[in-house]
């Protein structure tokens, strides 16, 4: 097996794991713990789980007030997830494969999400003493932000060797 094809299959991996455990996590909360919106559970003194629902993308951000709308945001987000697919074939380095899949894994969660009920389903709650750094988010959340890190970091600060042409005379 070619170190590329290697590469591939730990992206592929990757992602399927965030994408199941997202999904377990949500089922957990969902189902298992039957949390309805609004509901939280402080389990540490730093950490709760607090359901809520996100209608839109990034931050809430373009939130989709209709059926229409909704729709649109799982097309346009299946197309940014086949082209982050796409982009992850191509590539030969595994540390912009891992930062890929990191990203397809969390957007295919939150893309179901939305397909089944019209939202996706937050609930990681990091708070100190009341304040709380980030908005309410979930496993997908968490793994796409990674991986656009690792996809910025990589492209601003590492430089691949350049393959050298070993028959070249010096």
């Amino acid at each position: 097996m070619s170190f590329l094809t290697k590469n591939r299959i730990i992206g592929l991996v990757l992602a399927t794991v965030i994408f199941v455990a997202d999904q377990w996590i949500k089922k957990v909360v969902d189902v298992d713990l039957a949390m309805k919106l609004g509901d939280r559970i402080d389990l540490l003194p730093f950490f709760a789980l607090h359901r809520t629902h996100n209608y839109g993308v990034s931050m809430g951000m373009f939130e989709a007030t209709s059926p229409e709308m909704r729709w649109a945001l799982v097309g346009v987000t299946a197309l940014i997830a086949l082209v982050v697919f796409i982009w992850m074939l191509r590539e030969k380095a595994l540390g912009d494969i891992i930062g890929l899949s990191m990203i397809l894994g969390g957007a295919l969660g939150n893309i179901i999400d939305r397909y089944d009920y019209g939202y996706v389903l937050d609930y990681a709650d990091f708070h100190i003493n009341g304040f709380s750094p980030f908005l309410i988010f979930n496993v997908a959340d968490a793994a796409i932000t990674i991986g656009v890190v690792i996809i910025l970091a990589r492209s601003f600060f590492v430089r691949d060797k350049e393959p050298t042409d070993t028959n070249e005379a010096a």
